[in-house]
């Protein structure tokens, strides 16, 4: 039966393991007891000198996904590959993923939201400076992250008083 197992790897060489491990089951024969190799990656915004960039990241560093029909020999072919340092389970035996696992990991569930999420870089209490908009050019200190909505609040020192003010994160720039 077809299932889903994790491989340990070398942190970094995930991708690297994956072409190593399709070599191996294609050179010993062993296509029908492999089904899918994935890295799970996803996509994120992340914003580099202003600008918006769109990336892709690793979900698990340091693992890859498998799906295959475990018996001995498809056992081996992925414990004796170069890079992979054990199956994640109990024991000895590899313990399968859940079908709910699974979605999630590679976001193939029913609903899923496939819009790439952005890179939350600001913290609380950094000074930033907000580059655009009526307060262009005003330096704050982030009192929020709203991460989910993409917008800070940052304390601006308007007329000698502390007022909040609500920018977006493409809005301001950290100040070193």
């Amino acid at each position: 039966m077809f299932r889903w197992y994790v491989i340990n790897t070398y942190s970094g060489h995930e991708n690297k393991v994956k072409a190593n491990l399709e070599h191996r089951i294609e050179s010993m024969g062993q296509r029908p007891r492999f089904r899918r190799v994935v890295v799970p990656t996803e996509q994120v915004i992340e914003t580099k000198d202003g600008q918006k960039v769109q990336t892709e990241k690793r979900v698990l560093p340091g693992y890859v996904l498998v799906n295959m029909d475990l018996d001995d020999d498809a056992w081996t072919v992925v414990k004796n590959t170069p890079g992979v340092t054990g199956f994640v389970g109990a024991g000895s035996k590899p313990v399968p993923l859940s079908q709910p696992e699974v979605d999630r990991i590679l976001h193939t569930g029913v609903g899923t939201a496939t819009a790439a999420r952005a890179q939350v870089e600001f913290q609380l209490g950094e000074s930033v400076k907000i580059t655009s908009g009526p307060l262009a050019d005003f330096d704050g200190e982030i009192t929020d992250v709203n991460a989910d909505q993409q917008k800070l609040q940052v304390m601006v020192n308007i007329f000698e008083r502390q007022v909040p003010v609500e920018v977006g994160f493409d809005n301001v720039k950290k100040l070193d």
